[in-house]
């Protein structure tokens, strides 16, 4: 038992010496095997509250760490997991923290956040659009974001496909933002989950230089405005539009290939292949006029657009 008691100190009096306790665990475990359900099961419990404790000390400033069964930590972790579709079995959320914005910079960022929320709120009608959003980047790159704001090399990382600007992943679908996340040596990938602001979007072509609304009418810019994979919030409204609320650090297979392949539909048409120019002269016995004429012009819009595209070179 004394023993035991010299283990319990040394637990309680360091957080770096855990290899030099496991092995004093283990010797204990050698000399007398009724020791573990009694004494060295509660020693191992609070030992990976101690590992887990030091791997999350960079969080730990300005930030809670939420734990299972809290009401918040259960719907993110659920969020995300459902929303990675064949890679959230394989996943494991590690850890999520909350953002308690307790600095007075930090403060400052919520009260221009809900006031540029208020503002947007006027100028759309009554709606701001508000969305949550992940964003996925390093530990370092994050505890810089909830230290100090987005900055320009930020906007640099994302290759600017979509314009210069920050681009978020809608919260129900996490997976644009987890292909391009780095693993950390620790094996742990890390994303923020955000609040924002995006107004009135616009669309945004791939290959856009776009760097603000195209007009006043617009806030935020859209990958599809039906079925959006990317948010896109302009450098100059990164630190106003944008709210990050929580860390979540999770483990995954570090080979992510194979795992967000798109199941190609095996359902084929049963009705007869036609020309579209044919179909629409037989829509034509049964619909009005101005119905036809409209089809007609959206049928021409679109292989216009399309020829446009080809020449382009980008996708369709």
């Amino acid at each position: 038992m004394k023993s035991n008691m010299g283990l319990k100190i040394l637990l309680l009096n360091t957080h770096q010496n855990i290899p030099y306790i496991i092995l004093q665990i283990t010797k204990a475990l050698i000399a007398d095997t009724r020791m573990i359900k009694n004494q060295l099961f509660p020693i191992a419990k609070v030992l990976v509250r101690v590992s887990v404790m030091i791997n999350f000390n960079h969080f730990n400033d300005g930030m809670t760490r939420l734990f299972e069964g809290d009401r918040v930590h259960d719907l993110i972790k659920q969020r995300l997991v459902s929303g990675l579709g064949l890679l959230g079995k394989k996943a494991t959320v590690v850890a999520i923290h909350r953002n308690t914005y307790s600095g007075v910079l930090q403060q400052a960022r919520v009260q221009s956040f809900q006031i540029t929320a208020k503002a947007m709120e006027k100028k759309c009608g009554g709606d701001a659009n508000l969305k949550f959003g992940w964003y996925g980047g390093t530990r370092d790159e994050i505890c810089e974001i909830m230290k100090h704001g987005f900055s320009a090399p930020m906007i640099d990382s994302s290759c600017r496909l979509y314009g210069s600007g920050i681009y978020l992943s809608p919260d129900n679908s996490p997976v644009e933002c987890v292909k391009k996340l780095n693993v950390g040596k620790d094996g742990l990938r890390h994303m923020m989950l955000c609040r924002v602001i995006l107004g009135k979007a616009e669309v945004v072509h791939p290959g856009s230089d776009q760097y603000h609304p195209s007009s006043d009418e617009f806030d935020s810019g859209m990958d599809n405005l039906s079925s959006p994979k990317k948010y896109i919030v302009w450098s100059a409204h990164m630190n106003t539009h944008i709210l990050p609320e929580y860390v979540i650090s999770f483990r995954a297979p570090s080979n992510l290939k194979g795992y967000f392949r798109t199941p190609e539909s095996t359902r084929t048409p049963t009705s007869p292949w036609m020309p579209f120019p044919s179909l629409i002269s037989a829509l034509s016995k049964f619909l009005p006029p101005t119905t036809t004429k409209l089809i007609i012009k959206y049928y021409r819009d679109h292989r216009v657009s399309n020829s446009i595209r080809f020449v382009a070179g980008t996708s369709i």
